[in-house]
């Protein structure tokens, strides 16, 4: 006796994660990618603008001198 198999029938979901990326995905992707990096400037500006307005005190509790945090302070923001 002889059995067929018939692939059984996607989803429209299953089709959907399985489509080619096009440009547009990519166009998409880039763009994310993009603001995520502004994100992460525009933190790494605050962060750095408050610590060099900290005082001696609030240096001494998170560790670091007056020194280290001038010299991080002082760094641009898109070096980490």
């Amino acid at each position: 006796m002889i059995t067929i198999h018939f692939p059984a029938r996607r989803s429209a979901a299953a089709v959907a994660a399985t489509r080619t990326r096009t440009a547009l995905d990519d166009l998409g992707d880039a763009a994310q990618s993009f603001v995520a990096t502004l994100r992460v400037w525009s933190r790494r500006l605050r962060e750095r603008d408050q610590l060099s307005r900290m005082d001696d005190r609030l240096l001494k509790d998170i560790g670091i001198t007056r020194a280290e945090a001038l010299r991080l302070s002082d760094k641009p923001f898109w070096k980490e």
